[in-house]
């Protein structure tokens, strides 16, 4: 009679986890969605004067900053002609990289409302043939078929959640993609000099930044079955390319 009590006890515990985990991140995936929203709107923020002070604001200001972090993908696993790539996260990535000239059918998926109908309005307008729409979904859900996919793309996010949520994300990338797919990734660096005040900054726009060493990351890839193809260091950002 014990041991049913106690394993009932677990049960329910383990069962609360589950839901408070849930929650926490269905929170988180608001929170990252109101901050991008109000940066793609272009909306002024009032940032306390220290904060205004330092020097990767005025970067981020001026949109010299976006330029300096963003991920080149395509250096790693650059989407060939007619395959199905998926990028989760997307931002307006339709609009601003070369998809009509690589001829890659394009899939999005996005938390900022703002992004996903940018992107559905304009994207057509280029390539209705390649542009296959994005949905308003978080990275952990996708919508999607087994072995949908060529390549799986998600970029700039990841330093918004724990590595437990990226474990999820995984094993659904896993899930929908092709045997011979890549899934190419990025993965803050806390050991860069921008780190710190880029958090800080993150912090202030809306969205906590979680800050975890390199070697826990890979830890926690690797314990997902993914094997690790290559690996390309930024300024801020470290990109992965891996095969599960």
């Amino acid at each position: 009679m014990s041991k049913s009590s106690n394993s009932n006890s677990d049960s329910q515990s383990f069962h609360s986890s589950n839901i408070f985990q849930s929650k926490n991140w269905e929170e988180t995936v608001k929170q990252v969605g109101y901050r991008f929203n109000r940066q793609y709107q272009g909306q002024d923020l009032a940032l306390p004067p220290e904060v205004q002070a330092m020097p990767i604001f005025h970067e981020w200001k001026t949109g010299i900053l976006a330029g300096r972090l963003a991920s080149p993908f395509w250096e790693m696993a650059q989407p060939q002609k007619n395959q199905t790539c998926l990028d989760i996260g997307c931002g307006v990535s339709f609009l601003i990289y070369p998809w009509t000239e690589w001829q890659a059918f394009f899939y999005g998926q996005e938390v900022s409302t703002v992004a996903k109908d940018t992107l559905n309005t304009r994207s057509p307008q280029l390539n209705s043939k390649l542009f296959k729409g994005v949905e308003l979904r978080p990275a952990h859900q996708l919508n999607y078929s087994p072995a949908q996919f060529d390549l799986a793309i998600a970029t700039g996010f990841s330093c918004y959640f724990p590595r437990e949520y990226w474990s999820t994300v995984m094993a659904e990338v896993k899930r929908v993609l092709k045997p011979s797919g890549f899934f190419v990734f990025d993965i803050l660096n806390p050991e860069t000099p921008l780190a710190e005040d880029w958090a800080v900054l993150e912090t202030y726009l809306g969205a906590e930044v979680f800050l975890e060493p390199i070697s826990e990351w890979e830890k926690t890839i690797k314990a997902t079955g993914a094997k690790i193809v290559a690996r390309q260091a930024g300024e801020l950002f470290q990109l992965y390319k891996v095969r599960f």
